[in-house]
């Protein structure tokens, strides 16, 4: 009987490898530095809007209020979009997204330069600049930055956020400058072309939505390496706390449907209008309180610039103690400013509007770090974007309302006193409330896991 020789075996190429395969430990890291640069000069081309401001109503000799406005539009404009951005990083990603932001706030500081009504900067500034960046902004970034950790999440968004103390510093004074010298329009293209040189093609090349985009695991592990992945999935086995709830396929209708959902919503609405009371009211407080103009400008600035170390220092801190405890510092930060502020009117000095200073920067604005964290510990999976989105857009009413509400009782009372008072209740709803929403009774932080 003839025996028939077996096939020779067929060589199969190797797996062509992922790029990111090769960057296994610190592409995560590249995606935080990438948002860290975005976020450095596309949210101070928003807030450039305060400097643009003066030499625009020198020019054209317009009421205040009416220029104002631009900024208000854009604000509301931004509102209603929160939800369509989240929709569209869920279908494309952060290098669709993130440079259709950057083309759109370019445009808008372009053809601003144009402008000879008012309408036309409430579309330019307003709609095109304040609505673009908002793509790139805090909002944007937390619909995808968070993705790529799990044990150091806190951490991460601390320094993506952190770029934006960083670029203020940098950007204002050139800008400020720049306007001296050469003029509004000649800073507003200068702006709009870093925008277009650099955030457009660094985030359509390099940035990605989430670590399987390129092969990855959060966290740094490869796909292919099961010892990592092992330990990996032992950790995070021992922080779950609800594992029904981690499993669901979560959707916009089924999270609206859930108490944590709006628990949260009224940590952030309230959290939000906390901050933005204060920092539009708290130099004409400084002021009226006998501060002087200067000194008063000079604590804003510190505030931006102390901020930097908060939002690192308090999101580590949310990965050690969990998120409810950082939560409640910053928000205490907040709380313990108006305190200061409200002192402020019987013993007006230096030093407590210092003190004022870092409990504002050094601790409340870490909140922006766990803001920035929680909706992904509650609700990550393929739907989270559109769940954010709605999220944010509802916790911006907070932003829209802690300034004007602000500037309404302080028309009633003829005083802040009382604003602060009820400033500083808010402060503690939020903290009350971000409890009440529990993200600790879903999973630990890494800094709270259980012993195996």
């Amino acid at each position: 009987m003839n025996s028939v020789p077996a096939p020779a075996p067929t060589s199969r190429p190797a797996p062509k490898a992922h790029f990111g395969s090769r960057l296994p430990f610190f592409y995560g890291w590249v995606v935080v530095g990438i948002a860290f640069i975005t976020m450095a000069i596309s949210v101070n081309a928003r807030t450039s809007f305060s400097l643009l401001f003066p030499p625009i109503l020198d020019e054209f000799g317009w009421a205040r209020g009416t220029i104002a406005a631009t900024f208000s539009i854009g604000f509301v404009v931004s509102t209603v979009m929160t939800p369509f951005i989240g929709a569209l990083m869920d279908r494309f990603g952060p290098r669709i997204v993130l440079p259709l932001g950057g083309v759109l706030t370019s445009v808008g500081l372009v053809t601003s330069i144009y402008s000879t009504e008012p309408w036309h900067f409430y579309i330019t500034l307003g709609v095109l600049v304040v609505g673009g960046s908002v793509f790139m902004s805090y909002i944007g970034h937390t619909l995808f930055v968070p993705n790529w950790f799990d044990r150091k999440r806190g951490l991460a968004v601390g320094l993506a956020f952190s770029g934006v103390g960083v670029g203020s510093i940098l950007i204002f004074p050139w800008m400020q400058h720049a306007i001296q010298t050469e003029g509004w329009r000649f800073s507003a293209v200068v702006i709009a072309i870093v925008i277009l040189v650099i955030i457009v093609p660094l985030n359509a090349i390099f940035q990605r939505h989430r670590p399987r985009d390129l092969g990855l695991e959060p966290d740094g592990g490869s796909i292919g390496d099961e010892t990592a992945n092992s330990s990996a999935k032992v950790d995070r086995e021992n922080r779950i706390v609800d594992a029904e709830w981690l499993e669901t396929e979560w959707t916009v209708s089924k999270a609206i449907r859930t108490s944590r959902f709006w628990w949260l919503a009224l940590s952030f609405v309230s959290s939000l209008y906390a901050w933005y009371a204060v920092q539009v009211h708290q130099t004409r407080y400084l002021i009226d309180v006998g501060i002087s103009a200067e000194v008063a400008a000079v604590a804003l600035g510190l505030v931006g610039l102390t901020g930097i170390v908060g939002q690192i220092a308090v999101g580590a801190l949310s990965d050690r103690i969990g998120r409810e405890m950082a939560w409640s510092f910053a928000l205490l930060g907040f709380l313990l400013t108006y305190a200061c502020l409200f002192i402020l009117r019987d013993h007006p000095s230096e030093w407590l509007m210092y003190v004022m200073v870092g409990l504002q920067g050094f601790i409340g604005y870490g909140m922006a770090s766990v803001f920035g964290v929680v909706p992904a510990d509650l609700f990550s999976g393929k739907n989270y974007g559109s769940i954010f989105g709605v999220l944010g857009a509802v916790s911006s009413a907070g932003a829209a309302i802690g300034p004007w509400a602000t500037g309404v009782l302080f028309d009633i009372w003829g005083n802040y006193e009382n604003a602060f008072v009820i400033a500083m209740v808010i402060c503690a709803i939020s903290i009350a409330a971000m409890w009440l929403a529990g993200p600790r009774k879903v999973i630990l932080t890494a800094g709270q896991a259980r012993k195996p």
